[in-house]
């Protein structure tokens, strides 16, 4: 059946956001760039025990959330994933994403729940990296990974519908003045660059690989859009400074921070706010006043229940991040600069545990901590429905998944985030 066509009718979107879709003897074929209802003409061009992978010959008959995609790098990109699907539809396979790994994974009884739109569709990313690779044939290539041949990038310009405004504005302009071979680059056959917006509109660039410098005071200048740009070189372990200014003043709902232009915040800082704004409602009904903010970050959590009578203490493993935390933090908290699973047994026991881990989840040192010496409560803020199903099926054991709220901080992708309140239901 390798590289024969096939035709089938797509079911739904994975986690991936390919569509699924069945061959003739029942194996799910995985198809990017298909529909929910589409009948479509595929060709399979992996074939597994269980499953298989196809590339879309043809829509034959489309699904009734399909559109033609407005970006002009789409059809190759793998930046995006769904943007054939409107918005409503691309919510809809949210949902269904996280309501089937709850379920498969998790063995979990599902309430409930709904997917919060992103105020912006597109525009809405304050941080944005792309890979440049210099050919052999003296051509520079910068962009995103090709959707289905992810050796391959595909050259996106400032007409990407992902970026905030004043990062798509400072990518064309770096793309304009980078010169010949991107010599003002650091130089390096692969390189990784970032920009990452403020809410005032300041951009930074911060460049991974490479080994030397290039010129980057020269790049400044020539880019109005960009006020710092930072290296980190192959043999190197910590992003230095090359020129501009060492942090970016941001606004984030009522905190005014200021960050190098490496700490980590959420990329869509619309949908964010209401994320957060749920995630303060649900931590101001705890009962007691410990709380434990793992995963914190730059401390955003901490210092707003802090501010309102909490006693709080956050654990980071980002050094900067911590010290960013500790700045501007009330005398009610805390901060740990140490891995999770190491620094959360010292503080336990705790009313309430916040835990906002990476997408690879909680690591199971802080999950046995968490059971052997439970909390009244959780909020567990995931980035990724499959290791917060597994996480949650650990945790089943002491407690309830009481509510369920998920969040689109990444239209355009199959990307989600989601809160769970989890009840302590055994002493």
């Amino acid at each position: 059946m390798n590289n024969r066509a096939v035709e089938l009718r797509i079911e739904s979107i994975a986690a991936g956001g390919a569509g699924i879709g069945r061959l003739p003897d029942g194996r799910a074929v995985f198809v990017q760039r298909t529909a929910p209802g589409d009948r479509a003409l595929i060709e399979v061009t992996q074939l597994r025990k269980r499953f298989a992978y196809g590339r879309l010959l043809r829509v034959l008959e489309p699904g009734p959330g399909r559109r033609e995609a407005p970006c002009p790098h789409y059809a190759r990109c793998g930046g995006c994933t769904i943007e054939h699907l409107d918005y409503e539809h691309q919510l809809r396979a949210k949902h269904a994403i996280v309501e089937a790994a709850l379920q498969r994974i998790g063995r979990l009884d599902v309430p409930r729940f709904e997917v919060v739109p992103s105020p912006r569709e597109f525009h809405y990313r304050n941080r944005l990296s792309f890979t440049l690779r210099r050919t052999q044939t003296g051509r520079v290539i910068a962009g995103f990974h090709e959707i289905d041949r992810p050796d391959r990038i595909v050259d996106i310009t400032g007409a990407c519908l992902l970026p905030e405004e004043p990062i798509a504005r400072a990518w064309q302009q770096v793309r304009d003045h980078w010169g010949a071979d991107a010599a003002l680059l650091p130089s390096g056959e692969e390189l990784r660059l970032t920009l990452r917006a403020s809410a005032s509109g300041q951009v930074a660039l911060i460049i991974d690989g490479g080994y030397s410098r290039g010129q980057a005071q020269r790049l400044l200048e020539a880019v109005p859009g960009v006020s710092a740009i930072w290296h980190r070189g192959a043999a190197d372990q910590t992003h230095q400074l090359l020129a501009g200014e060492a942090t970016l003043a941001e606004s984030w709902q009522d905190e005014n921070i200021e960050l190098s232009g490496t700490v980590f915040l959420q990329v869509n800082r619309t949908a964010a706010e209401l994320l957060e704004e749920y995630v303060m409602q649900l931590a101001e009904q705890s009962r007691g006043r410990k709380v434990i903010d793992a995963y914190c970050g730059i401390g955003l959590h901490a210092r707003r229940l802090a501010r309102i009578g909490f006693d709080v203490v956050g654990i980071e493993l980002d050094e900067g991040a911590v010290e960013e935390a500790r700045r501007t933090a009330p005398p009610a908290t805390s901060f740990i600069a140490d891995r999770v699973e190491s620094a959360l047994p010292s503080v336990l026991p705790a009313d309430l545990v916040i835990l906002n881990p990476p997408r690879a989840g909680v690591d199971g040192g802080a999950l046995d901590a968490l059971i052997a010496e439970p909390p009244a409560r959780i909020i567990y803020i995931s980035c990724d429905p499959a290791t917060l199903a597994r996480d949650l099926g650990r945790l089943s054991a002491r407690f309830k998944l009481q509510s369920l709220r998920c969040f689109d901080l990444f239209p355009q992708t199959a990307h989600v985030e989601s809160v769970a309140e989890l009840k302590c239901v055994t002493s």
